[in-house]
């Protein structure tokens, strides 16, 4: 099978987001042929070069977001006409209007639908337009691309926001537009490209947004299937970032001297366009796999069939934390531990505040901080947080002979305490968690691996991940987080129990092995739901054996709710629902394959989601396929 990797400044670039679960995925499939179709988010990325890539990785293609090498392409009058009705089109569905506008009888569903099928055409539109003429990047840097924008904002029907915008808004608007819509002029989608995305079997993009824009268009010229994954929701991200809520409604005016980015008339229209984004690409997917249920739950909202939801789990290698998970607990039974990332949404403060309660009904108790700030912001958080415990926590001596100590320690992992993540986690008898923003919380899973007793704030998948094996507290609430904490310190047998159960659903659930397990599914179930039909021809002009897949010539069809085992059945198979495990926590069942996959399982993510302790090389010894080494072309926009 020849699969596609769509990625968005990631995988395969040295320092790109999300490489860990891909190059795992990749490396754990060998025997089928990818090829990587990556799009850099900077000069310094690409400089940076690319990560040692298995052998069964055929081709790699790359391309610049943050560059346009076709923006002197000159149209003529028919393509300058062509341009300005699909731009009108889509600009018009972002503003609001819609044909339905006209006729208010209409159910609010045929109106949404209307704005979905008109953005939709007007941007499969401009993708023809693109490789008819060689790209679309002039075009959307013209004066008519402001003016079609401008008439949309200013027509009867456009929302109250767009209606406001003034000139510099609107440029800052059709500016952001033209980079999002760069990916629909790359040369990937030739007809006779043999590298191209017309020759595969199946697109995966390994997030939404650029990344899936490709894929989407290798959809409507060739009938490739396309496959998503987000382990962060892009539309969620960009809700938090831009400050507009899911209704595509700016929640807070600007001041009138912050920059064109943040007026609420740009944020209201850039959140339509990445919202209308979001819907045609799960609507045009075969298959949609979010990481957790609260990713899933987002994505329903924003418009996707359940029945294509699949939840696969991120997966990390078990085998780094076998030694200290199986070895006795040696721990010292009142130190409480932090791991990870230090940076404000971690909520440190909070946590001081609760081991100071602690410290009032466990006098002995210390807690070590141990992590690395992200950023200037979390070097200037960990500042703030050692004034803090200072105060709060004066140097402590045992006698009058000897020197004080704090017991609030700040380190960082590679020191000779704490060489590795593993001897990090397992410094103290319980690990606390105390963000009040968090993906999946990888780290959460790396102790769980370790066979910790954990006490964490109820924000993102945490419920879902720690499934009673631990206990739960609401976020920013340091007194129910310091009882949770002395609770499990009084209780060694508790915190064993719990410990032990934590490692062995880790094991189940969050291993690389069950996540490309789980992709391994299904690629093959939608291959074979889902086949390109080609005929692959050598260079004599005869057809190639074994050119198309065995799957591609499957009938595979999901049973109905008159079928076998009943609506049970169906549920488990198409729906995807969710179920109760545990103590309140949400667990998923995915869609079962016919290969013998079951449940959905685990697969490695960082897109959106938390890193552990420190990141995690590639997995050593994968197998491989006897293949010559990929040819990278690094080319961008024609």
């Amino acid at each position: 099978m020849h699969i596609g990797l769509l990625t968005e400044g990631g995988y395969p670039y040295v320092s790109g987001d999300a490489g860990l679960w891909c190059d795992r995925l990749v490396r754990g499939l060998a025997q089928h042929e990818f090829g990587l179709y990556a799009l850099s988010r900077s000069e310094q990325q690409e400089a940076a070069g690319l990560v040692g890539l298995p052998p069964q990785v055929r081709r790699v293609r790359t391309a610049p977001l943050w560059t346009a090498d076709n923006a002197r392409v000159a149209y003529g009058r028919r393509a300058r006409r062509r341009f300005d009705e699909c731009y009108g089109e889509l600009v018009a569905a972002l503003c609001g209007q819609t044909s339905a506008d006209l006729l208010p009888d209409r159910p609010s569903e045929d109106r949404f639908a209307s704005q979905a099928d008109r953005f939709a055409s007007a941007l499969y539109g401009l993708a023809e337009l693109a490789r008819d003429e060689g790209g679309l990047v002039g075009a959307l840097r013209s004066e008519s691309a402001v003016r079609a924008l401008e008439r949309a904002c200013r027509a009867p029907g456009a929302l109250r926001t767009a209606r406001e915008a003034r000139v510099p808004e609107l440029l800052a608007v059709a500016a952001h537009l033209e980079r999002a819509l760069r990916p629909l002029s790359l040369d990937w989608y030739g007809d006779d490209d043999a590298d191209g995305l017309g020759s595969l079997d199946l697109c995966h993009a390994a997030s939404g947004g650029a990344a899936a824009l490709p894929g989407l268009v290798a959809r409507h010229f060739f009938g490739v299937p396309l496959v998503v994954t987000e382990y962060g929701v892009r539309l969620r991200s960009h809700y938090l970032s831009s400050g507009v809520g899911p209704g595509g409604r700016a929640e807070a005016d600007a001041p009138a001297s912050s920059p064109p980015e943040d007026a609420p008339a740009v944020r209201a229209l850039l959140a339509a366009f990445h919202g209308r984004l979001a819907a045609e690409v799960y609507r045009q997917a075969a298959c949609v796999t979010p990481g957790n249920a609260h990713a899933r739950r987002w994505q329903e909202r924003c418009g996707a069939d359940r029945a294509k939801l699949r939840t696969v789990y991120p997966g990390m290698e078990a085998s780094r934390f076998a030694d200290v998970g199986e070895a006795p607990d040696d721990a010292d039974p009142h130190t409480l531990v932090w791991v990870g990332r230090i940076e404000p949404a971690k909520d440190l403060v909070s946590l001081l505040h609760a081991f100071a309660q602690v410290r009032k009904e466990q006098p002995g108790t210390r807690l070590r901080i141990i992590g690395t700030p992200s950023g200037s912001e979390g070097s200037a958080y960990l500042g703030h947080c050692r004034m803090l415990a200072a105060q709060l926590f004066p140097d402590e001596a045992e006698g009058p002979h000897s020197v004080g100590d704090n017991p609030v320690s700040f380190e960082e992992i590679g020191g000779p305490e704490t060489p590795g993540p593993a001897e990090a986690y397992t410094a103290g008898a319980v690990v606390v968690l105390s963000s009040v923003v968090e993906g999946f919380p990888v780290g959460l899973v790396e102790a769980m691996f370790c066979g910790r007793a954990t006490v964490s704030t109820d924000v993102g998948a945490v419920v879902e991940v720690i499934g009673g094996t631990g206990l739960v507290v609401p976020p920013r609430n340091p007194r129910a987080l310091a009882e949770a904490c002395v609770a499990l310190l009084r209780d060694p047998e508790r915190r064993a129990r719990l410990g032990a159960a934590a490692r062995a659903r880790a094991l189940e659930l969050f291993t690389v092995e069950q996540n490309v397990a789980a992709f391994h599914g299904i690629y093959l179930e939608t291959v074979s739901r889902n086949p390109v039909r080609r005929v692959v021809l050598d260079e004599a002009g005869g057809p190639i054996p074994f050119a198309v897949p065995p799957e591609a010539r499957l009938s595979v069809r999901r049973p109905g709710p008159e079928s076998g085992s009943g609506s049970g059945a169906r549920s488990q198979l198409e729906s995807g629902s969710e179920s109760q495990s545990g103590s309140g926590s949400q667990s998923e069942s995915g869609v079962g394959a016919p290969w013998g996959i079951g449940p959905d399982a685990a697969v490695g993510g960082e897109d959106g989601t938390e890193r552990g302790a420190e990141g995690e090389a590639g997995r050593p010894g994968a197998p491989t396929a006897p293949a010559s080494a990929p040819v990278v072309v690094a080319e961008g926009a024609r």
